[in-house]
């Protein structure tokens, strides 16, 4: 089986703006995961979701919707509501590490209630014909959870699991399980994918050595941090275009001027702007000085031209 890249969903930056606009100008990814839909009070779909997901804003690339629920009727419900947009597969979030969500039993707070898995999985696979993929962590509290849900799993024909290999309590924070990837890869049947601390070609490569039977990497914060990292990836090259800076400005550019558009105000946009820029900024040759210059920039005016200086010491550097 060939390589393949899957963007991993994160809420608030990986809408389709950002999909589009990084596929237009980085590509590599050959799958998009959309950020899980939110329901508006009972069986309401916010509109911001609805936009991500309308096909219109998705016409170049290959995405697949997520939701992020322990109900069965409104598993139900999001299911019709996707396949009505013409999409065929739905990711089930069991992932998401946040607290406000794992104290309701979703996310990664579920992976330790296989019969409600069971429940929600049997009525999926009984009423609907639509194509089920999960992306899990290893668990809450700890990484035996998912080893318990197992069983459960595989008696439904998923198309996939994708694995984030830390459990739910740790946030983002500690290092990445791979003995516990490893012992899922040993204790189930199905097709896995692995997810966590995929930053650089290099980390990739480890990934791929210490794991030589899985085929499907997802990318996450990396993605963010370094739209190029893909499509190196896949060049197998730790050596970016000479253009690199003219290829990010256009990007960011596009970006920028769509997120202004679709938010009210310069706070908005600013905020928007300042969450990107926390990563963008990992990857530029001085992360603290980069990223305090675009935190300084008090109107859109100056945001403007601190982006401008930023990008030319870059080309400087680089010269």
């Amino acid at each position: 089986m060939s390589l393949k890249l899957l963007a991993s969903p994160l809420q608030g930056f990986t809408d389709f703006r950002f999909r589009n606009a990084q596929n237009k100008y980085f590509g590599g990814i050959d799958t998009f995961y959309a950020p899980y839909i939110r329901l508006n009070g009972k069986l309401k779909i916010k509109s911001s979701y609805q936009r991500d997901l309308e096909l219109e804003n998705n016409t170049t690339l290959e995405v697949i919707p997520q939701i992020i629920s322990n109900d069965a009727e409104e598993f139900l419900f999001v299911t019709k509501y996707i396949q009505e947009l013409g999409y065929k597969e739905l990711n089930w979030n069991l992932g998401c590490p946040y607290p406000m969500v794992t104290k309701s039993g979703m996310g990664s707070g579920l992976i330790c209630n296989p019969t409600k898995i069971d429940e929600i999985l049997h009525r999926v696979h009984n009423e609907t014909d639509v194509i089920v993929s999960m992306k899990m962590r290893m668990g809450y509290e700890n990484s035996e959870e998912i080893l318990h849900s197992f069983p459960i799993l595989d008696k439904y024909p998923l198309k996939n699991i994708a694995i984030h290999a830390r459990i739910g309590k740790q946030l983002y924070k500690g290092g990445v399980d791979l003995d516990a990837f490893q012992k899922c890869i040993e204790n189930t049947k199905h097709l896995l994918y692995y997810n966590g601390d995929i930053t650089s070609v290099e980390s990739f490569k480890k990934m791929q050595e210490r794991f030589p039977s899985i085929n499907n990497f997802m990318i996450g914060r990396g993605l963010i941090a370094d739209p190029f990292l893909p499509s190196m990836i896949k060049a197998n090259t730790t050596e970016y275009p000479s253009d690199r800076w003219d290829i990010f400005e256009a990007f960011h550019n596009e970006i920028y001027q769509q997120y202004d558009e679709a938010l009210s105000g310069p706070t908005p946009i600013k905020m928007k702007m300042l969450g990107f820029w926390e990563y963008f900024s990992k990857t530029f040759n001085n992360p603290q000085k980069t990223y305090k210059k675009i935190k300084k920039a008090t109107n859109p005016f100056k945001y403007r031209n601190a982006v401008k200086d930023i990008l030319n010491d870059e080309r400087k550097l680089n010269n």
